[in-house]
């Protein structure tokens, strides 16, 4: 009975960061920011984009009030700035800015600049305002637990593990949609990555308001 109790809030834990982080959301978008890479590569950069999203979300899980307190950052600051660098990335997928950039530099360049997995893959959108908000008040409902507050890590972790092994198919994914199917997922996705970005605004504005209001 006592393990069943404790069991269920990280199901809880698991299912909230599963619906926020939503590998299966991001692995579409990884398929378009990472078109025409190739396999080796494109398997770099998600494990890298994984990984890197893994340490914030756990540093954020252990220190994240420390951290943000230290810097004197509220959290609705930090969605509203998440939100901005969204929304110049949702930018580029629907004005194919990056292709335009590629068009006018050399090949060593243009591999250089197909690295996503740190902006815009790990954070903001593995890693985003409101996964880092999610794992700060999970850890925080455990403050006086350390084994609690490691599961917590650990639940997190299964879902990036998730996220990774959906980014492992992009393959498929890309070969089944298509050059036209990619392009047409990619503007489609641009149009919902800028409303994504808005509503994170939205949310550090309102967040904002009944703070300091």
């Amino acid at each position: 009975m006592v393990n069943m109790i404790e069991t269920l809030p990280l199901i809880w834990a698991f299912a909230t960061l599963f619906v926020v982080m939503d590998p299966i959301g991001l692995t579409p978008i990884f398929v378009a920011l990472t078109q025409g890479i190739e396999p080796t590569k494109r398997k770099a950069i998600g494990l890298r984009a994984c990984v890197i999203a893994f340490v914030i979300l756990a540093l954020f899980g252990f220190f994240g009030d420390a951290v943000l307190g230290f810097a004197g950052i509220s959290m609705p600051a930090f969605q509203i700035a998440g939100g901005a660098l969204l929304f110049l990335t949702a930018m580029e997928m629907l004005f194919e800015l990056r292709a335009k950039r590629r068009s006018t530099k050399g090949d060593e360049l243009d591999d250089d600049d197909r690295d996503p997995s740190v902006f815009p893959l790990a954070t903001p959108l593995i890693a985003g305002p409101g996964a880092i908000a999610s794992i700060i008040l999970l850890t925080n409902e455990a403050q006086d637990n350390l084994l609690q507050q490691i599961s917590v890590i650990v639940v997190m972790g299964a879902v990036v593990l998730t996220t990774f092994i959906l980014f492992m198919l992009a393959g498929f994914m890309e070969r089944a949609l298509g050059q036209t199917g990619i392009l047409v997922v990619s503007r489609v996705l641009g149009m919902l990555l800028a409303a994504l970005a808005v509503q994170f605004i939205l949310n550090g504005l309102l967040g904002f308001s009944a703070t300091f209001g």
